[in-house]
């Protein structure tokens, strides 16, 4: 399955039947700024770790290997998932694997426990993503075609769990949103 905009990763279940570009759709337009930050930081503490053991005379390959998995280990903690949508679904992708949603056809719509919080989005057919709500915040087309699916999956009633979870997240994004017309027109 290809899709015609390299942009957007390639999402299971998905097909064009053809079509030219797709005209709802939208990514993270921050992760590529956040992929560079990850990698700079790895970089930087390598670096720092070969230059430090190298100049006091404790630098041996086996350090050197055990440094590089360490600056690998930060950057696969530091690198955050991608989010892309298109007019019915959601989809993150990590390094090593895609999940996928079809928002017309949400079951559930929850906030996960914890420090990090996760919008985790589930689906009829049992698929499941888990999306960080402040990738939506700057991302109004994400936000405007997950909040679309959503409707469409309430108003055909299968969204059991979450409408209330998807309000606080929208009065989250309006607000947002008003703050930053206010400080564009400088009333604050």
């Amino acid at each position: 399955m290809k899709r015609p905009d390299a942009r957007f990763p390639a999402t299971p279940g998905r097909d064009t039947g053809g079509a030219g570009p797709f005209k709802d759709s939208g990514c993270d337009e921050n992760w590529a700024g956040e992929r560079r930050f990850a990698i700079r930081c790895s970089a930087l503490l390598l670096a720092l770790f070969l230059v430090v053991d190298g100049g006091s005379g404790h630098l041996t390959v086996l350090r050197a290997v055990f440094w590089t998995a360490l600056a690998v280990l930060l950057f696969v903690v530091l690198l955050p998932a991608r989010v892309s949508a298109g007019g019915d679904w959601i989809a993150s992708r990590g390094l090593l694997r895609e999940r996928t949603v079809r928002t017309d056809r949400l079951v559930s719509v929850r906030w996960s426990d914890g420090v990090s919080q996760r919008l985790i989005l589930r689906d009829l057919d049992g698929d499941s993503v888990e999306v960080d709500p402040r990738v939506l915040v700057p991302n109004p087309r994400l936000w405007h075609l997950l909040d679309g699916g959503a409707r469409t999956s309430l108003g055909r009633g299968t969204l059991l769990y979450g409408a209330t979870e998807m309000g606080q997240l929208a009065q989250r994004i309006e607000l947002d949103a008003a703050r930053t017309v206010f400080k564009v027109s400088g009333l604050i």
